[in-house]
């Protein structure tokens, strides 16, 4: 293999990543929900709330009673008892009257709103007085103002946090059906490569990327399965990929995309019958030697040998993938939080490429963002660990300015 077989951009890559189909679904309790993307749309089974009730502390009354109340010229009231919390009331709030009720507590009959209690004194055991006027409704939360029956609750594709188990859980909703976990193979692949539990010898190198990448495919919510280093040899290489494609739902592998004698990997997909290569290079930097393949469906990876290179592919095409197939939408580019800051330093870059620089975060005294570049050899882990965030320098830029406003995304 003396060539890259086809070099794609980034945003090809990702409208071919688009295609994939996505995995089936499961249902599972919603305690074990968190983080997951529901597979259908979800409707409400009932009213919510299913009745009226205070927002407040304080007095359900009649709002005309207490017109014109003022605290020169309170409102007089009289109390006629008490809600009490998971009980529905059987007293109804007649004009000149007030019941005493909870934060949550269900309105009474005859209420159309509550008086917050720090609007209000206690004269006796009978009797109030209010200084504020409320208007109709006014801290109540009315039969279904929240969701009526019927109407949609979580749309399919949303992925499920905190919020949304509490919003099911307050629907009596104990199931739901999510897109399953996807099966990830990681496959470290070279003579080179040894156990991170080994000393290596001269010239070998301890497996980082399938440590590193199966961590990444974890942080996306996947299961990974390291497999024995593969040496390069093409007919051990071949059983792998293929009883990895057997069993799992996408096979990453890395090392063996780039141009030279002993790269097997490309050889050895292009023989698999069905097998698609949707592209051997990526118009980035650095990473530019990645390969996508299809075969049944399933998706192929084969990362870049450096791990610098690895992980930046693994961040901006791989963690998207993974998520897609998982139920979201593909988004482009790292899934992390986007942040806002001035660049400290100028940078060059290659037109036609898109780069992904390593940068540092600094607020400086006055609150604002400084987005410092991390400088190394492309090649050195340790400025992948420094920084954190990629900058993306579009390919049809030169490079960067100092003193520049630039978006970083968090990694």
């Amino acid at each position: 293999m003396t060539e890259f077989l086809e070099v794609v951009s980034s945003d090809e890559l990702r409208y071919r990543l688009d295609s994939f189909p996505r995995l089936s679904a499961e249902l599972i309790s919603i305690d074990d929900a968190i983080g997951r993307y529901l597979a259908e749309d979800l409707l409400s089974p009932e009213d919510l709330p299913e009745h009226p009730r205070s927002t407040v502390d304080g007095y359900a009354v009649k709002a005309n009673d207490t017109f014109g109340a003022s605290e020169s010229l309170p409102a007089l009231l009289r109390l006629t008892g008490s809600v009490e919390m998971g009980k529905r009331p059987h007293i109804t709030v007649q004009a000149g009257s007030a019941v005493a009720i909870p934060t949550g507590g269900h309105l009474p009959a005859g209420a159309d709103a509550v008086v917050m209690v720090e609007y209000t004194d206690r004269l006796d055991s009978t009797h109030i007085e209010v200084s504020k006027p409320v208007t109709l409704r006014a801290n109540v939360l009315d039969q279904g103002e929240d969701i009526r029956k019927g109407a949609p609750v979580l749309p399919s594709g949303r992925r499920i946090r905190p919020q949304e188990v509490g919003l099911l859980a307050a629907l009596g909703t104990t199931h739901v059906r999510v897109f399953r976990r996807a099966r990830v193979a990681v496959i470290s692949t070279g003579d080179e490569i040894v156990e991170v539990e080994r000393k290596p010898d001269p010239g070998q190198i301890r497996d980082a990327n399938g440590h590193s990448v199966a961590a990444l495919v974890r942080a996306c919510g996947a299961e990974a399965t390291r497999f024995p280093i593969v040496p390069d040899d093409e007919s051990a290489l071949r059983r792998t990929i293929e009883g990895a494609l057997e069993d799992y739902d996408l096979v990453v592998l890395s090392g063996g995309s780039s141009v030279g004698m002993r790269d097997l990997v490309v050889d050895v997909l292009s023989r698999l019958p069905n097998i698609e290569i949707l592209a051997h290079g990526v118009a980035i930097r650095p990473g530019k030697p990645a390969l996508f393949a299809r075969r049944h469906g399933k998706a192929i990876v084969d990362l870049p040998g450096h791990p610098v290179s690895a992980l930046i592919v693994g961040q901006v095409f791989l963690a998207p993938l993974l998520h897609y197939l998982q139920g979201a939408p593909l988004e482009p580019g790292p899934l992390g939080q986007r942040v806002a800051g001035r660049l400290t330093a100028s940078m060059h870059s290659t037109i036609g490429l898109e780069e992904y620089v390593r940068v540092r975060l600094v607020h400086n005294a006055n609150g604002e963002c400084e987005v410092h570049p991390v400088f190394g050899k492309s090649s050195m882990l340790s400025t992948l660990a420094r920084a954190d965030g990629l900058l993306v320098v579009p390919p049809e830029t030169e490079g960067l300015s100092a003193g520049q406003r630039v978006e970083v995304d968090l990694i």
